[in-house]
């Protein structure tokens, strides 16, 4: 028999009767085993001490070389029974870094959650055959690059820019049935200046749109003519005004000529979102199905009424007027191819030609509550009320119209942009951004916002980088503000002087608002540049502002000043900063003045964006 020859070798011992491995050592000399042990203790049993392989009466007796080994059994246990922590503990963060970025990767790489796959996969169809739970990675299939979601002026003129950009476009719109509203028919020069930029200029044609130069102001038998400053631009330029619904169905059709842009009736009931991000939308149609449809970019610009903002912004929505709107036939205005204010009591009243035979007369009314249409008060109080307050040439046609009794009503709401920055989607139009109608301003901040948005999304082939298209949605906040604060901090200021008031201050505000408009020359030219969108300057605006404050203070103070003359005049100064510093403190102080201090500025297309 062949002898064993001196020898170490492990055997390892799996155990699973609760307790953790045993690691055995058998060293073999002479034949004789000497067993020495390195176990873990028990999981269930921490203080009591394993099991021993062989009996104690059967095993050697233990000599100091022994002891010396025992001590170093005990250490190299408490070195493995720390390593075993460190090491788990090591392995379980790795394991928890390796998952999150795992998931991190596939909640990109997936455009769209399973919850939301149960309805739509082809562009235009119905798709609740699918599997429940079916879902492919198909940012390259989606229904379209850009979901519109309303086709008002907004929703209609960016899906005629965007289709023709090359993007897929699928528009849903409520009713396409032509609108018949009485706001949103004064296009001002600034405006048109855009339209034409957009290659949307056709659609003032063949609508009987009208010229308009400027503006007529009137006040206490007095009346004063503002042109608009248009000697550097084409003879073409002008202000246009029109029937709203006639306007907006030009540009829904020429969109609708576009072979990837697709106009479809139907009620949106919520944007679909997944992890923080806006996939699509869910919509009603006309028949009554429910119709999912996903895109990398949806764009919300459903109006001064939407549903679907609260996601996308924090609306502070104020309605400090409502507007009584009819239309007086056959009449011709005192100023032809004028707008006209007229500074009555208890607030302006707005006068402009909408067709050859037509002119829209808007009756602003503070506050919420108007008389009754049902029980003949508003027709009393336009009779004896306004009527009195009209030029004397418009005062039957006035009458008439309202005899008639086509009388329409609407709020005039106010909300400042501030926006949620949100991944996948944006608003605009007045579902993003509201001012006072008074200015006439609300389609030129749109097409202008619609200018801004095409030129950052140029430098996108496709919208699928979900990062570079939340930078570029970013940059769009940020670039929309100069042009955007100016047109809605005059118009909100504007309304607060024109309104009548029983404050002796203010009625001084007002008197030397007249008064410095009609000096003529920069004093006129530079406030109506800044109404008609020529010149969007936040910094104009405000020097002239505060000119009109000293200028009313001038007019108390000379040729000799009193005491209640000098109060009345710091509290004009007083009553102007308390008009226009909430409402730039709400459009944002830095964002208005200082865009090019904020990150966003710079990022995008600048080249375009900062023109």
């Amino acid at each position: 028999m062949v002898p064993i020859k001196p020898a170490t070798f492990p055997i390892i011992s799996l155990v699973f009767s609760g307790h953790r491995p045993h690691v055995t050592h058998y060293t073999h000399k002479n034949h004789k085993n000497i067993l020495t042990t390195a176990s873990y203790r028990s999981i269930n049993h921490h203080s009591q001490e394993p099991p021993p392989l062989i009996s104690s009466s059967s095993a050697p007796q233990l000599t100091s070389s022994t002891r010396v080994l025992r001590s170093k059994r005990k250490i190299m246990e408490n070195t493995i029974d720390n390593s075993y922590i460190v090491g788990t503990f090591f392995v379980s963060f790795l394991g928890f870094v390796g998952l999150s970025v795992l998931r991190r990767r596939i909640s990109y790489s997936v455009p769209y959650s399973k919850k939301n796959v149960s309805g739509n996969n082809n562009s235009f169809k119905n798709r609740s055959d699918l599997t429940r739970g079916e879902f492919h990675h198909r940012y390259g299939s989606a229904d379209a690059d850009v979901i519109i979601v309303g086709a008002g002026v907004a929703g209609a003129a960016l899906a005629h820019t965007l289709g023709k950009e090359g993007r897929k476009v699928v528009v849903i719109e409520r009713d396409l049935t032509e609108p018949d509203r009485i706001v949103g028919e004064l296009l001002q020069p600034g405006g048109y200046l855009k339209l034409i930029e957009l290659g949307l200029q056709d659609c003032v044609e063949e609508i009987d749109a009208q010229r308009i130069h400027g503006y007529a102001l009137f006040k206490d038998g007095k009346s004063t003519k503002l042109s608009y400053p248009l000697q550097n631009f084409h003879s073409d330029v002008s202000g246009r005004s029109f029937h709203n619904g006639r306007f907006i169905q030009k540009m829904r059709h020429k969109a609708a000529t576009l072979p990837n842009v697709k106009l479809e009736q139907g009620t949106v009931t919520s944007l679909l979102e997944d992890e923080g991000t806006i996939r699509g939308i869910q919509y009603k149609t006309k028949s009554g199905d429910v119709i999912k449809a996903f895109a990398p970019l949806t764009i919300v610009c459903d109006g001064c009424f939407s549903n679907l903002r609260r996601s996308l912004c924090k609306p502070q929505v104020d309605v400090p007027s409502c507007f009584v709107g009819l239309v007086l036939e056959n009449c011709d205005l005192p100023y032809p191819n004028h707008g006209h204010v007229i500074l009555a009591n208890p607030s302006p009243i707005l006068l402009y030609p909408i067709s050859k035979t037509e002119v829209r007369c808007l009756v602003d009314i503070p506050g919420k509550k108007l008389p009754s249409l049902a029980n003949g008060d508003m027709a009393k109080y336009l009779n004896s009320i306004v009527a009195p307050q009209l030029p004397t040439q418009l005062h039957n046609a006035f009458v008439g119209a309202v005899n008639k009794g086509n009388i329409k009503t609407m709020p005039n709401r106010t909300m400042p942009a501030v926006p949620v920055l949100t991944r996948g989607a944006l608003l605009m139009g007045d579902a993003f951004n509201m001012r006072h109608p008074l200015t006439g301003g609300g389609m030129t901040v749109a097409l202008s916002d619609i200018v801004v948005l095409r030129d950052l999304l140029k430098s996108s082939r496709d919208f699928t980088d979900a990062d570079s298209l939340s930078k570029n949605i970013e940059s769009f906040y940020t670039l929309r503000k100069p042009v955007a604060s100016t047109i809605n901090t005059l118009a909100g200021a504007l309304y607060r002087v024109f309104c009548a008031s029983s404050d002796e201050a203010m009625k001084e505000m007002r008197e030397a608002c007249f008064e410095y408009l009609s000096l003529g020359g920069g004093c006129a030219s530079g406030p109506v540049g800044l109404l008609s969108g020529l010149n969007p300057s936040p910094v104009q605006l405000v020097l002239h502002f505060f000119g009109v404050a000293v200028y009313g203070v001038f007019r108390l103070l000379l040729p000799l000043p009193s005491p209640n003359r000098l109060w009345i005049a710091a509290r004009l100064i007083l009553s102007a900063c308390g008009i226009i510093f909430p409402i730039i403190k709400a459009e944002g102080v830095r964002q208005m003045f200082f865009p090019a201090s904020l990150p966003a500025y710079y990022r995008g297309s600048p080249k375009k964006g900062l023109q």
